[in-house]
């Protein structure tokens, strides 16, 4: 039995929280939010992020401090807006058998336009600190109601330390969550990111049904995002054999075509003809593919390399070109890219 720490319970930390409990592991988790606070002490349930699933097992506190004095085992569930907010405010109360597990990925926050992942950056505030616990990357085809509700699936769990990865897979892997090790947290990060962005587009697809629309276009939009993450993600460091594993084709597959995807969710509302603030409004739950679409664009023209399938997404999101001539221009990157 490991005694896990969740911080965050949002759709996928409370997921995580109710199947590792559901295991026997012993789970505490941690919110900022009242609302979501007050849900589970009186009923068990995460009402907002997740309802319909009773968690009686899960401890609830909005006291960091409680997290580590009861936990080994830290998962950060947090949206990569605030996690390294929340690695600030956690430091101080680590201990040496501490060992944290990073649900976010990309780049950091303050590092945009830098070179540095968001677990690169927590992993520097802890050098900066004298500490060195080791960070996991966590990642893959893992839509939260599903993993609550005991749909089995394949993630990757991603350390610079092998045997690490090899610990955290053996013991937080249950009968329907099967953790995978590898030694790729880079590229695990990179496409953990990216599929957001392909998710995003093949959203605009299910938006454009009544006219343009379709399983083709879809699929053509799914292969020329795969194709250009592959060759820009190898750019950036990611090793290949990641890409066609649970954090990469796995990953992208279901974000892309899951309707409870929150990203290909966005993708519709905008393919409908909404703005992108007006899509943004009418989610609760952060939808991660607009900063992602940013942060690569960012990256590849500091690295002079060409996305057209980027490019045209992003010129979408600031309202440069409409719906229909992006889904073009993105089927057609395809080709650029295979020039």
């Amino acid at each position: 039995m490991a005694r896990i720490g969740v911080l965050g319970l949002g759709n996928w930390g409370t997921a995580l929280a109710h199947a590792w409990c559901k295991d026997g592991h012993n789970v505490i988790g941690w919110t900022v939010e009242q609302e979501v606070y007050e849900s589970m002490m009186s009923s068990g349930e995460n009402k907002k992020y997740l309802p319909g699933y009773k968690i009686p097992e899960l401890q609830c506190t909005m006291e960091i401090s409680d997290i580590t004095e009861t936990s080994e085992i830290l998962v950060l569930a947090l949206p990569s807006s605030v996690i390294l907010e929340v690695v600030d405010n956690l430091i101080p109360f680590l201990r040496p058998s501490h060992l944290l597990i990073d649900l976010a990925k990309g780049l950091a926050p303050s590092e945009e336009r830098g070179s540095g992942m968001i677990s690169d950056a927590i992993e520097k505030r802890l050098e900066k600190k004298g500490l060195s616990n080791p960070v996991v990357v966590m990642t893959g085809p893992t839509i939260a109601p599903e993993v609550a509700r005991g749909v089995i699936t394949n993630a990757l769990v991603a350390c610079h330390d092998m045997g690490v990865a090899e610990r955290v897979a053996q013991r937080l892997s249950t009968d329907s969550l099967i953790l995978t090790p590898a030694r790729d947290p880079l590229g695990a990060e990179l496409w953990g990111a990216y599929k957001n962005c392909v998710a995003l587009a093949c959203g605009l697809v299910d938006g454009l049904k009544d006219s343009i629309g379709g399983d083709n276009l879809k699929a053509a939009l799914f292969l020329s995002g795969y194709s250009e993450g592959i060759k820009l993600l190898g750019k950036m460091g990611a090793k290949q054999s990641t890409a066609f594993g649970p954090a990469g084709i796995g990953d992208i597959f279901v974000t892309a075509t899951s309707p409870r995807s929150r990203n290909r969710t966005l993708g519709e509302k905008l393919g409908r003809g909404m703005s992108l603030e007006q899509a943004l409004g009418e989610m609760h739950m952060v939808a991660e593919g607009v900063r992602a679409t940013n942060m690569f664009l960012n990256r590849s023209k500091k690295m002079g390399y060409e996305t057209p399938f980027l490019d045209s997404l992003g010129l979408l999101l600031n309202g440069e070109i409409g719906v229909e001539i992006a889904v073009k221009r993105m089927v057609w990157a395809y080709e650029a890219g295979e020039a």
